[in-house]
């Protein structure tokens, strides 16, 4: 038995599942690189949870030990449920509403109080209706189906 013949053939992974792939993966990248001082500026002022983290991911986006948590396992979910169709469907969908909410969160709270435990700045309220709106098109649009004509029996 040559070593072709043991494996199984690759299966072909939908555009659905290619997206959350896709999308874990930076996931998990972004919650690696928030633990990392220099992409991470203000490093040593980071927290758990709460607004008076001043780390920010390149600069920008505030974050916290919880927020890089977060991250990484909106990662994992992502690569997990890129497996199949159905459940990749899903993150992304699912997903997206999650960052939709995030979003609305984080224009509704005062971003100096207890209340911003993630915490959030202005700049991640905006990539979090980015990434909402982005993730529920892709998971609805990955996923429509042409209407076909079945031939009559």
């Amino acid at each position: 038995m040559t070593s072709s013949q043991s494996r199984p053939a690759p299966v072909a992974r939908s555009a659905v599942q290619k997206a959350a792939l896709l999308v874990g993966a930076v996931f998990l990248l972004v919650g690696v690189l928030g633990f990392i001082p220099g992409v991470t500026t203000h490093y040593d002022t980071m927290k758990f949870a709460e607004h008076h983290s001043e780390a920010k991911l390149l600069g920008l986006f505030q974050v916290s030990i919880l927020h890089n948590i977060v991250h990484l396992l909106f990662g994992v979910a992502g690569i997990a449920m890129a497996r199949a169709a159905g459940t990749a469907r899903t993150y992304l969908v699912g997903g997206g509403i999650i960052y939709l909410l995030l979003w609305l969160y984080g224009l509704f709270i005062d971003h100096d109080s207890a209340a911003n435990f993630i915490p959030v700045n202005t700049a991640d309220n905006w990539l979090h209706f980015v990434l909402g709106v982005g993730m529920i098109a892709l998971g609805v649009l990955l996923t429509r189906r042409t209407a076909r004509t079945r031939p009559a029996r």
